[in-house]
């Protein structure tokens, strides 16, 4: 799916959380999102799954408009994921699957299931209450969740936050070799330099609700005079200008 964003913003009362952002992400491609804490990253990204109606401008889908007449099928072709947001804490994981597989209305509930079980090794604690797992438990989770009705367009917030090196590896390789075999275009919002650079074709870089520069990895880092993306990020978050 081709997912193009048109001069979006976002007002909260007198707080403007992003400010007239345009890009696109062309069909089966991983496009970074990348700011400071606070940048807007995680209202835009509610604005493209239809959770936060913009204050102006518009969101494409393979060409059909995100508005509320088109939201449910468009949806359906969706998902995301998100340590910030928890399942619910007291069923058990396999009921969790078991639900948003009936919510995003897959067909062959067990099959479906049965598969995110085995390709993310959940099988140790597939009866244990979503509350009671680790942090990367839960990522794992959150991770199967958002693959379960094989969305065409895929929205990953920080999905190795504060998991440690091992897990953190296993979900980066997880999704690199997901996508390498299912056609997913993915926008993926992260903190995680070297993760960016793997898993990405492009990004953008925000700053105070506005986007600042976009471009490869290289091209960026090529462009600040940098060694590396975590330099380049620096540099521009610090910045008192904004680059173009």
């Amino acid at each position: 799916m081709k997912l193009q964003v048109k001069n979006i913003s976002k007002k909260f009362n007198s707080l403007t959380a992003v400010n007239n952002i345009s890009f696109e992400i062309e069909n089966n491609k991983t496009l970074g999102l990348l700011g400071p804490n606070g940048c807007g990253k995680t209202t835009s990204i509610g604005m493209m799954l239809g959770l936060i109606t913009p204050t102006s401008g518009s969101i494409f889908i393979d060409g059909i408009s995100l508005e509320p007449k088109n939201r449910i099928k468009l949806l359906s072709s969706m998902n995301f994921a998100s340590p910030y947001i928890e399942l619910p804490k007291k069923l058990t994981v396999k009921q969790n699957l078991e639900v948003y597989a009936r919510l995003y209305g897959v067909k062959e509930v067990h099959q479906r299931t049965s598969e995110m079980i085995e390709d993310l090794n959940l099988q140790s604690f597939l009866n244990k209450k979503t509350g009671e797992l680790s942090s990367g438990q839960k990522n794992r989770v959150a991770l199967a969740k958002s693959l379960i009705n094989k969305p065409k367009l895929l929205f990953l917030d920080e999905p190795t936050a504060s998991l440690d090196p091992d897990v953190g590896d296993f979900v980066r390789a997880y999704i690199e070799n997901y996508k390498k075999n299912n056609n997913l275009t993915i926008l993926l919002a992260s903190h995680n330099m070297k993760e960016v650079e793997r898993l990405c074709d492009k990004i953008i870089m925000m700053k105070q609700g506005q986007i600042v520069d976009s471009g490869t990895c290289d091209e960026l880092i090529k462009k600040h005079g940098r060694q590396n993306l975590e330099d380049t990020f620096l540099k521009i978050a610090r910045s008192k200008n904004e680059f173009k």
